[in-house]
């Protein structure tokens, strides 16, 4: 029977030989769009795929739309994801940090234009748009991607969904010098398709994610239940610990332990969500 809300794990050798050697559970594995992990985690678990999307470039977006339906067909994922992630890099005639509304307006434009093209081909519910991580002028996402105000102009201008990844907004709350649950509250959280989630730590002198949960995280994950729970939230199908990986980014960030100490928690949590109605 499939849950109302199902638990992902990110790929990982260590994820799956927990699996196998039954000390952890999951509904699913959540894989990045390639083809061949993708294959290799089905062995296991039916797989969600996380595609490698950005939207908001001063150009429109370039996506293989067929890939993208042989990987969703392959894998039985429902959405289509894009970030929200204009680069500063790529506007360097707008400072990162710029609210000005001619600023929020151009990039916001760029965003919806993006996240147009997906839904023109996927179509609006099959569509969802995630929430980047922003540091001021220590990153390399425009503030413009973050404002509340743009994301929810973005989600009902172009009728998809959101992928809510906590974590990043954590991070965004942070920078920005905003309570947590007040940031993400004024996000649309009412059109949630999907939630992401791992610890926030500081490292080498910058909030950091895809990290073990500390205390304080596990705190604002339970509100976040408590939220969907409650009804305040729109219930997504899907919730992702994105702790480890493949490959040297995530060679540091893959440790056995901790998915084993963190993923029945977890995993408990999510079921024991109420049954309702998915956004």
């Amino acid at each position: 029977m499939i849950p109302p809300v199902q638990f992902a794990i990110n790929y990982s050798p260590q994820a799956e030989a927990l699996l196998h050697a039954g000390q952890i559970r999951l509904d699913c594995f959540k894989c990045p769009d390639w083809p061949d992990l993708v294959a290799t985690a089905l062995e296991s678990r039916p797989v969600a795929v996380h595609f490698d999307l950005h939207a908001g470039g001063p150009q429109p977006m370039a996506f293989d739309p067929d890939l993208i339906e042989r990987l969703l067909a392959a894998s039985d994922t429902p959405t289509v994801n894009t970030h929200l992630h204009a680069r500063a890099a790529d506007y360097p005639d707008i400072p990162v940090d710029s609210t000005e509304p001619a600023h929020l307006e151009a990039i916001g434009a760029a965003l919806i234009r993006d996240v147009e093209l997906l839904v023109d081909r996927f179509g609006p519910e099959r569509v969802i748009v995630e929430n980047a991580p922003y540091a001021a002028d220590r990153g390399k996402v425009m503030r413009a991607c973050i404002e509340p105000a743009v994301i929810r102009r973005v989600v009902e201008e172009t009728g998809c969904g959101l992928l809510l990844d906590l974590s990043h907004a954590w991070i965004t709350a942070h920078y920005l010098g905003r309570e947590r649950r007040e940031y993400i509250g004024a996000l649309p959280v009412e059109r949630i398709r999907e939630i992401h989630v791992t610890g926030v730590q500081d490292v080498d002198g910058r909030r950091r994610d895809h990290l073990a949960l500390t205390e304080p995280d596990w705190i604002e994950f339970d509100w976040a239940l408590g939220q969907i729970a409650a009804g305040a939230w729109a219930t997504p199908w899907l919730l992702a610990f994105e702790y480890g990986g493949v490959g040297p980014k995530f060679e540091w960030r893959s440790q056995a332990e901790v998915i084993a100490a963190q993923a029945p928690r977890l995993y408990a949590g999510v079921h024991a969500l109420p049954e309702v109605k998915h956004a």
